[in-house]
């Protein structure tokens, strides 16, 4: 089984599993704030993973870089695609953890993706979990320690609880213009402005029968220039931050007809199959790095 570490400050506690290097258990006080799996059993819907060297994922297991064809592993069977990239179900190793009484709490953790066939590159990739009375922030950091320029993206994917039960009355407030409507293949189709969609939730409103799977652009910040994907639920309320400048795309998911807790917001920095779009790829040369960070908190 793979080790444990646990962080806290004041009320807040977290467990973080050197397996995925995944967030385990997010609580506020009594509160889950995500959902949690059992150590050492499955981990279900890719729940607290990091995605990366992609999130989301490529369109018939294929792409093209640099003039170069690439064939991946196809891990969502039923649509022929590769999702969520290649580090989260993969082992990562905590070296670095610090406890500073209940005031604040820290683990980090790294993992190198290896050239393999359908991804010939090195990346050297760091999360840093910080317990604060802020919440919960993460950062991963990627950096390119091959000699090739390497395509990259990345995201997390934690499902927030906002109580019990079914999500259907729990308010939704995703602050962004574009959706990008996608195909029976969830590959993109169009990006549409969400006015006049059901997937417009710009002003919080409860779910109700809506089923959302996609991802959302044109995220407009708040006043301290992080953007925030909220919900609002009888056990209270739940949100994730960003700097949409560095991940400028959200992915929310419903988990409609799934039967799994929470609804998943994966702040991304790229859409589904940006390998094979280029819109909005990193490249990383040689050297380059790359770093993204997000917090989850109660309010």
């Amino acid at each position: 089984m793979s080790r444990q570490f646990t962080i806290r400050s004041g009320p807040a506690y977290a467990e973080i599993d050197e397996r995925a290097g995944a967030l385990r258990v997010l609580r506020h006080g009594a509160r889950e704030l995500v959902t949690s799996w059992a150590p050492g059993g499955p981990i279900p819907y890719y729940s607290g993973t990091l995605l990366a060297p992609w999130p989301n994922r490529i369109g018939g297991a294929r792409y093209t870089y640099r003039g170069e064809l690439h064939s991946l592993p196809v891990n969502e069977e039923d649509l022929g695609n590769a999702l969520h990239g290649l580090v989260a179900e993969g082992p990562w190793e905590a070296v670095e953890w610090l406890q500073v009484e209940d005031e604040q709490g820290f683990v980090r953790l790294t993992h190198t993706i290896a050239p393999r066939p359908g991804y010939p590159y090195t990346l050297a990739l760091q999360a840093l979990y910080t317990l604060t009375p802020e919440g919960l922030t993460t950062t991963l950091t990627a950096e390119n320690v091959g000699d090739r320029v390497a395509p990259y993206g990345c995201g997390p994917h934690p499902w927030l609880l906002a109580g019990d039960g079914p999500v259907d009355p729990w308010e939704l407030e995703v602050p962004a213009d574009r959706v990008l409507l996608v195909d029976q293949a969830l590959l993109p189709r169009s990006l549409e402005d969400v006015a006049g969609t059901p997937y417009d939730f710009r002003v919080a409103r409860p779910v109700g029968a809506t089923a959302v799977d996609h991802a959302f652009t044109a995220i407009t910040p708040g006043r301290t220039g992080s953007a925030a994907v909220r919900l609002r639920g009888p056990a209270g309320g739940v949100e994730m931050r960003w700097d949409p400048a560095v991940l400028p795309w959200v992915q929310v998911c419903t988990g409609t007809g799934l039967g799994h807790a929470g609804i998943a917001v994966e702040p991304m920095t790229c859409p589904p199959d940006a390998f094979n779009s280029g819109t909005d790829l990193v490249e990383l040369h040689p050297g380059d790095k790359h770093e993204a960070s997000w917090t989850i908190s109660a309010f």
